[in-house]
């Protein structure tokens, strides 16, 4: 293989890359916040409230990621009188489908990490005299946060890996160019050059994560 080879099918797939970063940092941004609101209305004492929240959770976490990524990339503009509103531009479409079904994953991540603070802590908080807001904000969330990182840096691997499937909605992304290449030359190599930059893309992560929890002390 010449390195001018090696260069016309990697730079077409950095370009790919680049889609893949972008959908990963849109959808952990959202659905991070998202999830913690889920859990939160998971724990509402409004029965209501709790049930909604705890049906859309087992749906999207009991359905598989690309079926919910066909449903709303080709499935709403399908439905009668509304559908036409509902035709949206396919990387958008994506996006909404990946923070909707992290969103799910995340909410059980800061619901195990909820309930592993000890309600003693609660009540400590109650003696000292600090509110409702401050025993949250100073108490509460920074140890579910402790405990809920090594999970959260998980699933934040795998939602990178997990980009993959918008080939399944014909977004250019990473897969899309090596597919490409494969097709037109021939050969596998273009698969092992992807796989190479998905793993540096989860290596990064990890290293980001370790960083973090090595600064906070969790190891």
């Amino acid at each position: 293989m010449s390195l001018e080879y090696f260069k016309s099918i990697v730079m077409p797939m950095l370009e790919g890359a680049q889609m893949t970063i972008l959908l990963f940092f849109i959808a952990i941004i959202v659905s991070i916040p998202l999830g913690f609101l889920l859990t939160l209305a998971v724990k509402s004492s409004v029965k209501p409230v709790s049930l909604l929240a705890q049906g859309y959770i087992y749906v999207m976490r009991g359905t598989p990621l690309l079926l919910q990524l066909l449903l709303i990339c080709f499935g709403l503009p399908m439905l009668p009188v509304v559908g036409e509103y509902l035709v949206l531009d396919r990387f958008v479409a994506a996006c909404l489908g990946f923070i909707l079904n992290y969103a799910a994953y995340f909410a059980e991540i800061f619901r195990g990490g909820l309930l592993a603070i000890d309600k003693g802590q609660y009540e400590a908080s109650q003696v000292l005299g600090l509110s409702k807001w401050q025993t949250t904000t100073r108490i509460i969330l920074p140890q579910m946060f402790r405990v809920t990182l090594p999970a959260l840096a998980n699933e934040s691997v795998t939602l990178v890996k997990d980009t993959a499937l918008l080939y399944a909605v014909a977004v250019p992304e990473l897969l899309h160019y090596a597919q490409t290449a494969v097709n037109r030359d021939f050969t596998i190599v273009p698969f092992f050059v992807a796989g190479v930059i998905y793993l540096i893309m989860t290596l990064f992560l990890t290293f980001v994560f370790k960083g973090i929890e090595r600064r906070y002390k969790f190891e």
